[in-house]
């Protein structure tokens, strides 16, 4: 292991202070949600006891304060993505919000039919579902990416794919099943030569390895702030400046408008055109706080810590008779899913679950993926940065005791 300091980690996370079911709380879950660290919390809480107040709205203190720290958390998501602009940085509800955003102003302004969109066989239903309806209503067709047999995408095919129709390449940056990481600079750069626009899912990416959107040169790029240790509720969408001011709002209300009468609207200028209605000020104060813990973790050493602890984990499935681990991508960050010989995963799960230990269980939102294998689902293991050795021992001690017990 490195000398990234764990435990000094764990400390800052209340929620791991406690017992579930009379055990040490295991919480291998992060992929569906990380918790949240003292700094976090605590920022939020400031935010409310002394600052809160609407945004943009008021030449009152409190109100200047408060848009203050909110435009402050946008600047901060702009430098934790390498954007060149700040107002590059739009607000959402959370990665799907800001893909269906793109689906809904981009989409349906442009797609028609004879129109190309192209997904991975690896999609979220986030992506999948958005882009698949999009299709359906514009008439464009929506094509399907395969992938390699070890869960890799299969970089031959898209690019044999490619062609003057493709208007969009949606892509996932990390599978929440596999943990496959994807080749996005490539995949960008070949799109980039037929003209076509990149979406990119940073959904599971962000929380495990530095984002350079302008490395990766997409259009756009999404993630989420609860799986970056930071609150539900609030996510982002970052675009190219000169793609956003090409896009019409998808919502309307308060705060995207300049001038309104009874019979016309003018609408503001990216971001605050996509903003409609009071934002999650609280939760952009919050994630916020989060970035600066994760920015702070990368540069302990947390990255090559992650990968360390994901190696005992897979080392430690490989030896455990009736386990198949789905999936050997070149590349994986965070995510491990098995499947059981003769057991059902939920079984396990519950099992796991007497004994403290939190993992998922189901489809994972990737349902045509699982279908694609064979599989109605899997057990899924994915860590976040306060996990310990001693927890994956204790995992892998578990999961052979359940498996015993299940198949006497």
């Amino acid at each position: 292991m490195t000398s990234f300091d764990v435990q000094q980690v764990r400390e800052q996370f209340p929620i791991l202070q406690q017992q579930i079911n009379g055990h040490p709380l295991v919480y291998l879950d992060s992929a569906a949600t990380a918790h949240k660290p003292e700094c976090v919390l605590q920022a939020m809480l400031d935010f409310y006891r002394t600052d809160n107040a609407n945004v943009h709205r008021s030449a009152h203190t409190l109100a200047g304060r408060a848009t203050q720290k909110f435009e402050q958390a946008r600047q901060r998501v702009a430098d934790f993505l390498h954007a060149q602009f700040c107002d590059e940085i739009i607000w959402t509800r959370g990665t799907t919000e800001a893909i269906n955003l793109v689906a809904q102003s981009w989409g349906r302004q442009t797609l028609q039919a004879g129109d190309e969109v192209l997904v991975s066989a690896m999609e979220h239903h986030a992506n999948l579902v958005t882009w698949q309806q999009i299709a359906k209503q514009t008439g464009a067709q929506l094509r399907i990416i395969p992938l390699l047999t070890n869960g890799d995408l299969d970089i031959q095919a898209y690019q044999a794919m490619l062609s003057p129709n493709t208007k969009m390449v949606a892509l996932v940056h990390v599978s929440n099943v596999l943990g496959t990481v994807n080749p996005v600079a490539e995949v960008v750069r070949l799109a980039k030569q037929i003209g076509a626009l990149t979406l990119i899912d940073g959904a599971q990416a962000v929380a495990h390895a530095p984002v350079d959107v302008q490395a990766l040169g997409c259009d756009f790029y999404a993630f989420s702030g609860h799986k970056v240790y930071g609150p539900t509720g609030i996510g982002v969408l970052y675009g190219r400046r000169e793609m956003l001011a090409q896009l019409p709002p998808w919502q309307f209300g308060g705060e995207m408008i300049k001038q309104v009468s009874y019979t016309e609207s003018e609408f503001n200028l990216p971001p605050l055109r996509f903003e409609a209605g009071t934002p999650a000020i609280a939760e952009a104060v919050g994630l916020s706080a989060a970035l600066d813990f994760v920015c702070q973790q990368q540069a302990a050493g947390a990255e090559t810590y992650q990968q360390q602890l994901l190696q005992q984990l897979m080392t430690g499935l490989q030896q455990i008779n009736g386990v198949t681990i789905v999936g050997q991508p070149k590349q994986r960050q965070g995510v491990v899913s098995i499947v059981l010989d003769q057991t059902h995963h939920h079984d396990v799960c519950q099992l796991l679950d007497a004994q403290g230990i939190a993992v998922r269980s189901g489809h994972h939102c990737a349902m045509p993926l699982l279908n694609s294998l064979g599989l109605a689902g899997t057990l899924r293991i994915s860590l976040g940065v306060y996990n310990n050795k001693t927890e994956i021992d204790l995992f892998l001690q578990a999961l052979h005791q359940a498996l015993e017990l299940l198949n006497d």
